[in-house]
């Protein structure tokens, strides 16, 4: 579930229960790895302190989390990282761990990826990752806390030569060593059958928002039948997202009356089953939370009684095409719609 409560300053909340990492259910990736198949998000979406969000990391791992979803551009790599040096040091193996980060958009320069990831690395007290993504296709970035009119100066769409000399370094990364497996994240069909056409080493996942109110069912399985393994974010609809991501149209799928009935049903709160579709669904599902008790709730809902089938027939026709990360300060044009970010028609917008 979602943040609600922040850890104090004192000593890290004694757990009621613990779960055994060896008994969270994992997904195969094309490479033959194990990714538990949910996570923790470290997204504070400009509103959690970074110590917080390493707190809740820490703890996550003492009640039985092994996945964690980091990037660069959170800003709080470097106190993460002091929990994963804690955590390991508290007996937990390396590779018991699935650590995964992203490169930023102002990083995408050929001369750019290796240095980045290496901050990422050093940042977290890594030798390695298990997942290194390209965070968005678009070299635009913006700064913490902007609002939606931001834009970077020299903004530039999808360019797929531009894309693939990024990827073709980010291939260098797992020939180096440095990670075991690279992924795209909020990408599209057109963009990623181009990817695929020419990438040499294959994206080994691609993570994208998915929430019962936004399915994205043929993206969906595009990336399931090419190999590929989707990573959803926002998996109860992201109340805490940014100010930015927010427009009157949005919907909440914890809010929905038909999640709530079946929450009622399985006396459980209706984030809760959110979790368990995504996971049930076959996604890997990465919550973000720094309360305890929900990370713990979060871990347990994917472990308990599974949604009866017509459960999730019921949400599966829950589907409102509601993108709530709409990514407008990545756009390269004046008067300009968030929409051809996300390649209307399926053709990649033009320039």
């Amino acid at each position: 579930m979602g943040h609600t409560t922040p850890f104090s300053r004192g000593p890290l909340p004694v757990s009621p229960a613990a779960v055994d990492p060896a008994l969270v259910p994992c997904r195969t990736l094309n490479s033959g790895a194990k990714i538990p198949a949910i996570g923790l998000g470290t997204f504070g979406s400009d509103r959690v302190p970074h110590r917080e969000v390493a707190e809740a990391v820490r703890y996550a791992a003492c009640i039985g989390y092994r996945h964690f979803d980091c990037a660069s551009v959170y800003g709080n790599e470097a106190e993460i990282g002091a929990s994963f040096e804690r955590i390991l040091a508290d007996g937990v193996r390396r590779e018991d761990l699935w650590i995964t980060s992203k490169l930023w958009n102002d990083k995408h320069g050929e001369e750019d990826v290796l240095a980045s990831c290496e901050q990422s690395l050093a940042d977290l007290r890594l030798d390695y990752l298990d997942l290194y993504l390209i965070h968005w296709p678009f070299p635009n970035f913006h700064p913490p806390g902007c609002d939606v009119s931001s834009r970077s100066p020299d903004a530039k769409p999808y360019i797929h030569g531009n894309y693939m000399r990024t990827w073709r370094k980010m291939e260098e990364l797992v020939d180096r060593g440095l990670v075991r497996h690279i992924g795209t994240s909020n990408m599209t069909i057109p963009k990623l059958k181009l990817v695929l056409r020419d990438a040499r080493i294959k994206p080994a996942v691609n993570e994208m928002e998915l929430h019962p109110h936004f399915q994205q069912p043929e993206l969906f399985r595009f990336v399931l039948d090419n190999g590929m393994h989707p990573i959803g974010y926002c998996p109860i609809g992201s109340p805490g997202r940014p100010e930015r991501d927010r427009t009157p149209q949005d919907t909440s799928p914890t809010e929905d009356s038909v999640i709530a009935s079946i929450a009622r049903r399985h006396g459980i709160h209706p984030a809760l089953v959110c979790v368990k579709w995504a996971v049930q669904r076959g996604q890997v599902a990465i919550p973000f939370s720094t309360n305890p008790r929900h990370m713990l709730n979060n871990l347990l809902a994917v472990m308990s009684e599974p949604l009866a089938q017509e459960e999730m027939d019921a949400i599966a026709k829950l589907d409102r095409n509601c993108r709530l990360v709409k990514g407008q300060v990545f756009l390269w044009k004046d008067n300009q719609s968030w929409e051809d970010l996300w390649d209307p028609g399926g053709k990649i917008t033009p320039p």
